[in-house]
């Protein structure tokens, strides 16, 4: 069943609320998000900034110690203007060179044109004038709630999801998370009409979205961490920092997942890893920084 959700109201942590909306094993929710500072399509300021959450939906059946997959079918930028800062943040440059960054916190507009695919921005003190980028939409924070009944910040990630701003989080992939309340409670916003990696300026392009996705869960089919896949890779999203402890966990959970379903053993596991594995960056800006690491699929039949 197909379920269309209007919110009223938003969360800015992702935890143990009273949920929206109860599914069922199966079925997909068409709702809305609104933009990284509360804005919704009309423009108007609907609730508070700091990457307001549509939901938790409550899927039937989900358990603690199992899975909840969840389908991005559709992520659609629904009005015609984003937002983004303009200055990288001091933690991705040399600390010499901080003082060199310009002192500009206002933000700038994007122009969103859905049917040439592109966001346009003026570049001052630049010829040409203009920078156009093509429109990769993607939910730059989203998941399940945490462990022992927390409400986590949308600013930060961890093993629920969160606020992992991965590029890859577009249309047509499939997530896989961990669950820990009943009915695994999931949450969804932050909605990016294109960014780079890293989101180093602190955001991408922010705009608000129709969003469709799918739910299924995997009973007893557990991971620590968050994990993915598109048509030609899976992958596995760590969230911490030092950015070294993040690798750690997404290279610790791929391991643990290619013996687990695809008939590795442990040193065939290292073996791959070792010589085809990729890496992604994903938020390097926030409290906790996101890497994610990548398997093609062509290694795994």
């Amino acid at each position: 069943m197909n379920h269309t959700f209007n919110p009223t109201h938003y969360f800015t942590t992702l935890g143990w609320h009273e949920p929206v909306l109860t599914v069922a094993d199966g079925d997909s929710i068409s709702t809305t998000t609104v933009d990284a500072r509360g804005f919704d399509s009309s423009g108007q300021n609907v609730t508070e900034r700091g990457n307001p959450m549509t939901g938790p939906f409550y899927i039937e059946g989900a358990e603690p110690g199992d899975m909840l997959q969840v389908t991005l079918d559709s992520i659609r930028p629904n009005r015609d203007y984003g937002w983004t800062r303009k200055v990288v943040a001091p933690n991705v440059v040399d600390p010499e060179y901080v003082r060199q960054l310009p002192d500009d916190q206002e933000t700038i507009n994007w122009q969103i044109d859905p049917v040439a695919s592109t966001a346009t921005a003026e570049l001052p003190g630049h010829t040409p004038d203009k920078i156009v980028t093509s429109l990769a939409p993607m939910l730059g924070c989203f998941g399940v709630a945490p462990p022992g009944r927390q409400s986590i910040s949308t600013a930060t990630s961890g093993p629920m999801g969160g606020n992992m701003d991965y590029r890859g989080f577009v249309s047509g992939v499939t997530c896989y998370f961990p669950v820990f309340a009943k009915g695994a409670l999931f949450h969804l916003g932050d909605g990016h009409a294109a960014q780079g990696c890293g989101e180093i300026v602190g955001t991408g392009i922010e705009i608000s979205m129709d969003v469709q996705v799918t739910f299924n869960v995997l009973k007893e089919k557990q991971s620590a961490w968050p994990r993915g896949e598109n048509v030609d890779y899976i992958f596995t999203a760590g969230n911490a920092r030092p950015l070294d402890q993040c690798v750690q966990h997404a290279t610790t959970e791929m391991l643990k997942w290619l013996q687990q379903d695809y008939g590795f053993d442990a040193l065939a596991a290292n073996m791959l890893l070792g010589q085809c594995v990729e890496y992604d960056l994903g938020n390097i800006f926030d409290p906790a920084y996101t890497m994610v690491c990548k398997v093609p699929k062509k290694y795994l039949n």
